[in-house]
């Protein structure tokens, strides 16, 4: 285990140093990642204003939402994100390349050209959960605080997961990354909002199909000590870091089985 991280560490250090030979075009970069998220917040907060409240959830409580997704979005992106562009690296030929190098290929790839200047959309996001939690009435016992920093890992870890196994369709299907990205950024949209605003039918789908409600929806209805709107029962709120652990299981089988599928280009 400890090979991988130090691999990790040492190939997303060198991009860094790279990209650290050009700070202003770095910081510029970083920045326009920090307007993006802090956009797409505005526009919830316009939503939810406006309309005073949505499914019994009013402004504050939807940028707790908010927050914790964007905020587990941007960390798996930062940690992972790369990984889709396992199809190109297919089609190019390069992931030959990772295969012979004595570095795990899935490290190389998440790895290839990382940025720091993803962290711009953490930054925003995490002020976010802070101003939210900030002006909630939130009951703060000792298990609420020290759950809250399992629940945004365990949150990162089910997004990191999410986007492996939705790189691995590239093994199978060449061209699949929009496929891929529509449950990665898709699901990232669908978790801004509190999920009681889509309807059962969608909250029953990201709850067991693709478990991304443990991403913020879940997490928040326990910091905010609200019963599920829809009548789920209550231990599913503490089930944020079961699921991670289960999803990343699933991506390591359905990684290796990419990998055994996996056919040279011959380039």
């Amino acid at each position: 285990m400890a090979d991988p991280l130090r691999a990790y560490a040492l190939l997303a250090w060198t991009w860094c140093r790279a990209l650290a030979q050009y700070p202003l075009s770095l910081a510029l970069l970083t920045a326009a990642q920090a307007v993006a998220v802090a956009a797409e917040l505005a526009a919830v907060m316009f939503v939810f204003t406006r309309a005073g409240e949505l499914a019994g959830f009013g402004a504050r409580e939807a940028l707790l939402v908010y927050g914790l997704a964007a905020l587990a979005f941007s960390l798996a992106d930062l940690l992972l994100g790369s990984v889709e562009r396992l199809g190109e690296h297919i089609r190019l030929g390069s992931f030959d390349t990772m295969l012979v190098r004595p570095v795990s290929p899935l490290v190389q790839l998440a790895t290839d050209q990382f940025s720091p200047r993803r962290l711009g959309k953490a930054v925003p996001a995490l002020g976010a959960v802070v101003v939210a939690l900030a002006g909630l009435d939130v009951d703060w016992t000792v298990q609420r605080a020290l759950l809250l920093p399992v629940l945004v890992v365990s949150g990162t870890v089910v997004c990191c997961a999410v986007w492996v196994i939705g790189a691995c369709v590239q093994f199978f299907v060449l061209d699949a990354r929009e496929v891929a990205n529509s449950v990665t950024y898709g699901g990232q949209a669908l978790t801004e909002y509190p999920l009681a605003v889509y309807g059962r039918k969608v909250v029953y789908a990201a709850t067991f199909a693709v478990p991304l409600a443990f991403v913020s929806w879940q997490p928040a209805l326990y910091l905010l000590d609200r019963p599920d709107p829809f009548g789920l029962p209550a231990w599913l709120r503490f089930a944020s870091p079961a699921v991670a652990a289960v999803l990343c299981l699933a991506a390591a089988a359905v990684w290796r089985t990419g990998l055994r599928r996996y056919r040279s280009t011959g380039s």
